[in-house]
């Protein structure tokens, strides 16, 4: 049996984040921020399925690079 397709894991760097928003507007099911300062908060850290293009769509938009994706396809990045 091989590995699931969904084991996309996200990691944020709340230090990294500037709390430009891009993350929580682009994946609201995935992302979302704080209150206070503004900054990433990580609703899912295993995305389902249908939200993982989302996830990584948003990782890519950060200004800061405060989100990190790690799949079993990140070799082929």
């Amino acid at each position: 049996m091989s590995a699931p397709q969904d084991s996309l894991r996200l990691h944020v760097d709340r230090d990294r984040c500037a709390g430009a928003g891009m993350c929580a507007l682009t994946a609201p099911e995935v992302f979302d921020q704080d209150d206070e300062e503004g900054l990433v908060l990580l609703r899912q850290p295993t995305p389902r399925p249908e939200h993982q293009a989302a996830a990584r769509l948003a990782a890519g938009l950060c200004p800061a690079g405060a989100i990190t994706v790690n799949s079993p396809d990140a070799t082929a990045s």
